[in-house]
């Protein structure tokens, strides 16, 4: 038999959680609604696809800058200066396949084996494997559940040990939808300086934020840029999630370690592509304005509906485009509630238990995943869910 590598075997199985149930009943004839997927129901807007076919007929077929097109990597350190307050040179900046190659990246490049990269919980999980796979350990510090998953210093000082090397931090959060404050960040950022940590910044779904709120990238504080790898994607807002393109800002002193993770892995981004991201940067700012729009609708339709079921409490999501429902009233652990609201109704949600123990009793819903009218029939189908389950344990 071939012996695989340690880093294979000894590093934990990875979950696909509802999303490979789901998968599971493809083809059985059962009406499913898929809220379990962080998928944009949008399409990628068209002048993003016109400017990459003009890309691809103009030629733009070839080996280009390893770090990406110059032209597309000056555009982002405009947008970085104008949208995230950070002023990065385009030498700076990586564009990567998604904001999947960054993370592994910046986890490959900055822990060795033994180190310990503490991640807040509810947390991200495809960020484990890739911590694992560097030969680090996964450390969880919980946040303020009462506090509406607040941030707060002592849960997180607590596990900073000697082994400790990077915290990893999602803002906006999937799977709760909060949008740390200035005050919450500070708290990070205190303690990366005092313990000289590096943070590893995961902001995806920075754009879609709702009611006024504003994202603030931790990079942006004082003492932060110089130990912060900033991770970005046009996964979300721009409806790129099959595009696999992203990027990382961060400073010089970092930009060959990761560029030597990213050039290994693959050379450099699909050269054509580039200039279809060039486009979303530039393009029309009303196309991204409709889209969150958009999803402020979806997002008020499903936290309202939810909020009508008995056994169910939602918070109203500050962003991202997930409500992360308390069901812990119906006495079903998350996952048990999510395998029985698939089996009965056809309802893909993901169990709150997939990010962890503080995850557990709550459901994760996508309502960025499907259209307004779907997502109102998936409303209809778990209120009869859940006022059947309540009537049967009253």
């Amino acid at each position: 038999m071939v012996r695989l590598a340690r880093r294979i075997t000894q590093s934990s199985k990875k979950d696909y959680g509802m999303f490979a149930r789901a998968a599971a009943l493809a083809g059985s004839g059962k009406d499913l609604i898929h809220l379990e997927l962080g998928r944009p129901y949008h399409d990628t807007p068209s002048h993003i696809k016109q400017a990459t076919i003009k890309a691809l007929e103009e030629g733009h077929v070839h080996y280009s800058d390893l770090q990406g097109i110059p032209e597309l990597r000056e555009a982002l350190a405009k947008k970085l200066a104008a949208g995230n307050a950070l002023d990065y040179k385009p030498s700076e900046l990586i564009v990567t396949n998604g904001l999947t190659q960054a993370s592994f990246a910046a986890f490959m490049a900055l822990l060795d084996q033994g180190d310990e990269a503490i991640l807040l919980e509810p947390y991200y999980p495809q960020h484990i494997g890739k911590i694992e796979l560097a030969g680090a350990k996964p450390v969880y510090a919980q946040l303020d559940k009462e506090a509406g998953f607040r941030i707060r210093r002592d849960l997180i000082e607590k596990h900073i040990t000697p082994a400790s090397r990077v915290i990893v931090l999602v803002n906006p959060v999937n799977p709760t939808g909060r949008v740390y404050s200035r005050d919450e960040l500070q708290i990070v950022a205190d303690l990366a300086i005092e313990h000289d940590l590096v943070v590893i910044c995961d902001e995806v779904y920075e754009q879609i934020v709702f009611d006024g709120v504003s994202h603030i990238s931790i990079a942006s504080l004082p003492g932060m840029r110089e130990r912060t790898v900033s991770l970005f994607a046009f996964t979300k807002a721009f409806a790129m999630d099959g595009w696999r393109l992203g990027y990382l800002a961060a400073d010089a002193s970092l930009i060959g370690a990761l560029l030597k993770m990213t050039a290994s892995e693959v050379t450099h981004v699909n050269t054509f592509i580039q200039h279809g991201a060039i486009a979303a940067l530039t393009g029309p700012e009303n196309v991204l304005a409709d889209m969150v729009e958009d999803d402020r609708r979806k997002r008020d339709l499903v936290v309202k509906r939810l909020n009508q079921m008995p056994g169910v409490r939602c918070t109203m999501p500050e962003g991202t485009i997930y409500a992360f429902p308390d069901i812990s009233e119906t006495g079903l652990t998350s996952r048990e509630a999510a395998e029985d609201i698939l089996q009965r109704t056809g309802v893909v949600l993901e169990a709150g238990s997939f990010y962890g123990s503080q995850g557990e009793g709550h459901l994760r819903v996508c309502f960025g995943s499907e259209s307004l009218e779907k997502l109102d029939l998936a409303m209809d189908r778990l209120s009869a869910y859940f006022n059947g389950r309540m009537a049967a344990v009253a």
